[in-house]
């Protein structure tokens, strides 16, 4: 087995094409892209990636640059468990969340790619493969949109060949959520897999006051209606509201998500493989949630989902991200009617325009 080498950092500030909203970020105009490349001891490389919605890139770039090459150059590329823990509790003390589970994630998600890479099977085939084809969503950011271009928007992503659609609600008026819901069901009609994402905007009667509101459009679920923090006030909205939640894209552990499935306060786990410890926590956060019974989501980093998804036979929706990297990237996630397909090229299948991103260098 070969060791690891060296790591390579890159921090990109990527401008969107259409500046983005929703309830808590306000307006997004730009990401930041951190990416982690490992080389081994004979020349093999794996890509990993994490980003912001806009700030604190540079910390999760300086920790990947500064604090983990020590804890893992020279130790084996293929021991990806020990790997993890070595830097899980090598940072500890200062981590258990924030920049440096971010770049955690994006070191292991590159260890993951190198491994398939080695092995040249796609990674979902490495991570036991269970069905190539995956139901996928776009998720709209679209709270400022008016109804009109809401649906615009809608039919330009049914065009693309999505078969589920998530919006954004949150307004000051519940009212007007509750009009914009109203106007999206009756375009898509009854049956049509539609999710509704807060952002974290409500306190937790003011959730359960929404969640009722919205109970007879028939949500496949309400994303974050309150704050990660507050595990109870979650189990409270479940319980109280009658829609289906989705949490997770703010948990930062397998822990966490432990918590929440326990206390009985989520519907769809939402693991994020770029926060939430990469492909090594997002595989064992997806199984707890198979050991409960209950279907595992995503959010964000679709490219590489969609090979994590493929390998869970719990799965329900990938999400199909507003930061997409389709610029960036040889080949973009591949639709077909409304199921998203794990790429069979070695690896996750991500091949970078490094010289474009090298314009955008922070």
């Amino acid at each position: 087995m070969a060791q690891i080498a060296a790591i390579e950092t890159g921090l990109y500030r990527i401008p969107l094409s259409v500046t983005l909203t929703d309830s808590t970020h306000g307006e997004m105009t730009a990401f930041e892209l951190i990416t982690c490349k490992v080389r081994d001891a004979e020349g093999a490389e794996g890509t990993g990636y994490t980003y912001t919605v806009g700030r604190n890139g540079h910390a999760v770039a300086d920790i990947c640059r500064r604090e983990i090459p020590d804890l893992v150059v020279g130790h084996e590329a293929d021991a990806t468990e020990a790997i993890w823990h070595r830097v899980w509790w090598g940072l500890h003390y200062g981590g258990r969340g924030g920049p440096v589970v971010l770049a955690l994630s994006a070191l292991d998600i590159a260890l993951w790619d190198l491994k398939a890479r080695r092995a040249k099977l796609p990674l979902f085939r490495l991570l036991g493969g269970f069905d190539i084809s995956v139901p996928c969503y776009a998720g709209g950011i679209d709270l400022d949109l008016s109804v009109d271009a809401l649906l615009k928007q809608t039919d330009d992503n049914l065009a693309k060949g999505f078969r589920a659609i998530k919006m954004k609600v949150g307004r000051p008026a519940l009212s007007a959520d509750v009009a914009r819901v109203r106007a999206m069901r009756q375009h898509l009609g009854d049956g049509f897999p539609l999710m509704a994402d807060a952002n974290m905007k409500w306190t937790v009667e003011e959730a359960i006051r929404a969640a009722r509101a919205l109970l007879p459009f028939d949500l496949t679920w309400l994303e974050e209606p309150t704050i990660p923090d507050d595990i109870a006030g979650h189990a409270r909205i479940l319980g109280a509201g009658g829609v289906p939640i989705a949490a997770g894209e703010n948990l930062r552990s397998l822990w966490d998500f432990k918590n929440y499935i326990a206390a009985g306060a989520v519907s769809y786990p939402e693991p994020d493989v770029t926060n939430c410890g990469g492909v090594t926590a997002f595989m064992k956060i997806a199984r707890l949630a198979e050991a409960f019974n209950l279907p595992v989501t995503s959010h964000g980093a679709h490219d590489i989902t969609v090979h994590l998804l493929a390998a869970c036979p719990n799965r329900s929706f990938l999400e199909a991200h507003g930061f997409g990297l389709d610029r960036y990237i040889a080949d973009p996630l591949v639709l077909d009617d409304g199921m998203a397909l794990a790429p069979t090229r070695p690896g996750h299948g991500i091949a970078f325009d490094w010289k474009g991103l090298a314009k955008l260098a922070g």
